[in-house]
């Protein structure tokens, strides 16, 4: 494991940028606009404003600012969701796939 002050493998990107969220586990299949906070290897953390359940599928799109960025599009699974005020949940998911 590498030594970084947060004790991760991975850096974080830090961004502020809209995403997509599509939960795959709802018949429906919603989508969601949402807020990018930050981005790694293996998660990504969005900020929104009502709480997805734990274990829930979902696939998280990140829309590129240019040509010369592709977009991302991420599949994963919530693994963590904290409270940070009214109307404001920063969901944190674990990426299984990236397309």
């Amino acid at each position: 494991m590498v030594n970084y002050d947060d004790k991760r493998s991975f850096y974080r990107m830090m961004l502020n940028s809209d995403v997509t969220v599509t939960i795959i586990d709802d018949e429906a299949n919603s989508m969601v606009t949402a807020t990018c906070r930050d981005l790694s290897a293996t998660g990504i953390a969005i900020e929104m404003p009502h709480p997805i359940e734990i274990n829930t599928n979902v696939r998280v799109s990140v829309d590129s600012a240019g040509n010369a960025v592709q977009p991302l599009d991420v599949r994963g699974k919530v693994v963590r969701v904290t409270e940070e005020g009214p109307e404001c949940f920063l969901v944190g998911i674990n990426i299984a796939e990236i397309d």
